[in-house]
């Protein structure tokens, strides 16, 4: 058996390398010991809690405005519940559910023209996460054949490229920026909130079928999550600021392939805008676990509801 302060050693040892590796630089970061025993150790508890407590796969969720780093924490999340716990533990995004380009090209033939752009509900593939979530907590596991996206071609990859997963997960972290989002009541949906509503959706169709989408689908798959960890962004002017760094990560990542630019990325955001807003209204009540970010993106304080 592992001592105690040399287990300790082992998982500071992953969790810097695994910051190094998302090419976040060490000599920047303040406080990065402090970061993991402050905020990552005390979750990685709760959810060890929740699983003795449960004795069946856990289905935790993180959620949060783009560019708030939850791939990164989901990450971090996983190597703490390996190496301090001994769990089997998956991550997945909601990002590798989208609708293929070809599909959600017809929605935007058939309902609006919005729809042609990833990101918003009614964009995601709900009858596949929910099989695989489904599968995951499955008495008789088998194999889950999860999907990847790529982003830079805005596409789906061929499903010879996707992740088999052949043992049966004990926690599974789904991340996803829309995870727990409330729908709006007609009052509030028919006043825009910015260009992209008053210029493009004139008539509510888009609007109502985002929102008929979180009330009734999405609300399904959030049925059936364990616990939410929110990551809560100062304010939405940051998820600009912070999805410019990521994409010019992924142009980094995906060298010659096709990256938003700065004004691309302005009205991307735009079709997030609603319902993130509402989100950071709503997340007392859909929450967990909370994460406060900071406007220099570090994690300052957390909540246990």
């Amino acid at each position: 058996m592992i001592k105690r302060n040399s287990l300790d050693k082992i998982i500071e040892s992953e969790y810097l390398k695994y910051l190094k590796k998302q090419g976040i630089s060490l000599v920047k970061l303040k406080n990065k010991t402090s970061q993991l025993k402050l905020f990552y150790l005390p979750i990685c508890n709760d959810i060890y809690k929740t699983f003795i407590k449960k004795r069946k796969t856990i289905l935790i969720s993180l959620s949060g405005a783009q560019g708030t780093g939850k791939t990164t924490i989901a990450g971090i999340l996983k190597i703490i519940l390996k190496k301090k716990f001994n769990l089997e533990v998956v991550t997945i995004s909601i990002d590798d559910f989208y609708k293929t380009h070809s599909q959600r090209r017809k929605m935007s033939n058939t309902i609006h023209r919005l729809f042609l752009t990833r990101g918003v509900p009614g964009t995601h593939e709900i009858p596949l996460i929910k099989k695989i979530l489904n599968g995951f907590i499955k008495k008789k596991f088998k194999s889950i054949l999860l999907p990847r996206f790529d982003k830079s071609s805005d596409n789906r990859y061929l499903k010879k490229y996707w992740h088999r997963l052949k043992k049966k997960p004990q926690i599974v972290i789904f991340e996803g920026w829309c995870i727990f989002a409330k729908h709006q009541n007609d009052k509030i949906l028919r006043k825009p909130i910015n260009t992209l509503e008053k210029k493009n959706d004139i008539d509510l169709v888009w609007r109502k079928k985002v929102n008929d989408e979180l009330k009734t689908n999405y609300k399904k798959i959030f049925n059936l999550l364990d616990k939410n960890i929110f990551l809560k962004v100062p304010n939405f002017k940051y998820v600009f600021k912070w999805r410019l760094l990521q994409e010019k990560k992924l142009k980094k990542r995906f060298k010659g392939k096709k990256i938003m630019n700065y004004q691309q990325i302005k009205k991307f955001i735009m079709y997030y805008e609603r319902i993130t807003k509402q989100m950071l209204k709503d997340y007392k009540r859909t929450s967990d676990i909370v994460l406060k970010i900071n406007k220099r993106h570090q994690i300052d304080s957390i909540k246990f509801f």
